[in-house]
């Protein structure tokens, strides 16, 4: 199949589009794909990105053709709306040039936020003929006020409307999570077209042999592991005074691995608290990198605002702590600790509940080490029954061959 790949994000941003498209290629389909200048998650450009430069770029032989656009900076409402409708802009007015001589079976659209993505997938859906399939990470515009970026009344409203418009051009409409199929209905997708598509784990996310574990320099003790965004949505308020209970506890090592919007504001607070010695901070690596840092932790750690959009949610990072056999503490509501709980993977306490926090971090300390290596153990086996990256991207493949047969529904 000819597959238009459109998102707002992509390679060398660290997002799982980027493998799909990889994976999709290794399959023996042609991938094409449509998105912004990397800038994600500290609002600056790449090295050797400009406006324009760089506009055609490859990943492992997967074409990228790649829009101007307004960085988001600080990460500020205004900043984030410019960077949001300049994708759309851009995207709207340079995709039919870029694929003027393309065909495409299906076009493909990835959304962790904004859903704006939808609006240059839509015109690319029209002009080629060829079947949409929307991968909904995010609910909007819940997310916008979970996220403390809007509140405008006016504002949600048409973005509202926006949101009911592109899901009713959407062949498909898949959710990371099960309890994101109701809001999107709601939201105007089409039940019968609304399908459960869970996120899964690159397949380097793997427990590491002993002889294959690096020294990564972190420090001794009982380490507690946070990787990913470092953004409003994470509640580090949460992280910080849970550590904060735990002062007295030498033992006991806070390590925050990534960046993100609040990331600054964190290590302000840990040094107001003076916690240096307890919250360490390593900044960003590749994902990559990431199953050896695991290997050397004692439990990893995954935190939600309390909300409701986010109690929808499965935070991707779920899957990537389970799929590397560690276990895990999560401070979430809903769906993310649903399925630690199930797996028998961890120990998940309420959003934003620091004491609990640090109780099961307590927990898992005094806990014998065999009983900690099982918590992990569960979570890899419910990880390859539930997430497995091969059955899910073969599940993908056939919706697309489906899809691609049937056509472009009635809007």
């Amino acid at each position: 199949m000819k597959i238009l790949i459109v998102s707002h994000y992509f390679w060398p941003e660290q997002f799982r589009i980027n493998d799909l498209a990889c994976e999709l290629k290794a399959r023996g389909h042609e991938v094409s794909v449509l998105t912004g200048m990397p800038n994600y998650p500290n609002g600056k450009l790449f090295d050797g990105y400009s406006w324009w430069k760089k506009r055609y770029d490859d990943m492992d032989g997967v074409p990228i053709y790649r829009t101007p656009m307004f960085l988001r900076r600080q990460g500020r409402g205004w900043q984030l709306a410019l960077n949001y409708f300049s994708f759309v802009l851009f995207g709207c007015l340079l995709a039919p040039w870029y694929f003027r001589n393309q065909l495409f079976d299906v076009v493909f659209v990835y959304e962790p936020s904004p859903f704006t993505v939808g609006v240059p997938a839509m015109l690319m859906r029209k002009l080629k003929k060829a079947p949409m399939l929307f991968w909904v990470q995010d609910l909007w515009p819940e997310s916008l006020t979970a996220a403390g970026a809007v509140h405008s009344y006016f504002v949600l409203k048409a973005v509202g409307h926006m949101v009911r418009w592109i899901y009713r051009h959407c062949d498909r409409v898949l959710v990371q999570s099960e309890a994101f199929v109701e809001p999107a209905v709601a939201a105007g997708a089409e039940r019968e077209r609304t399908i459960y598509y869970p996120n899964w784990a690159e397949s380097f996310y793997r427990p590491l042999p002993a002889k294959d574990i690096q020294d990564v320099s972190l420090p001794e003790g009982f380490k507690v592991m946070f990787a990913g965004n470092m953004g409003e949505a994470q509640s580090l308020e949460t992280i910080v005074a849970a550590a904060d209970r735990l002062k007295g506890e030498p033992e006991i090592q806070w390590v925050m691995i990534g960046d993100g919007r609040r990331c600054d504001w964190m290590q302000q607070e840990v040094q107001r608290l003076g916690l240096e010695r307890h919250v360490h901070f390593f900044g960003r690596f590749p994902a990559e990198a990431m199953p050896e840092f695991f290997a050397h932790a004692d439990a990893l750690l995954v935190t939600l605002k309390s909300d409701e959009v986010f109690a929808h949610t499965i935070p991707s990072k779920v899957q990537s702590y389970m799929a590397c056999g560690k276990p895990v503490l999560a401070a979430l509501n809903g769906e993310g600790a649903r399925v630690i709980e199930e797996a028998g993977a961890g120990i998940a306490v309420g959003a934003g509940d620091d004491k609990h926090l640090a109780e099961a971090v307590l927990k898992l300390y005094h806990m014998p080490v065999e009983q900690r290596r099982a918590m992990g153990e569960k979570g890899r086996d419910y990880y390859d029954k539930h997430f497995e990256r091969e059955m899910l991207v073969a599940r993908l493949e056939q919706w697309m061959r489906d899809v691609a047969e049937e056509g472009l529904c009635e809007s």
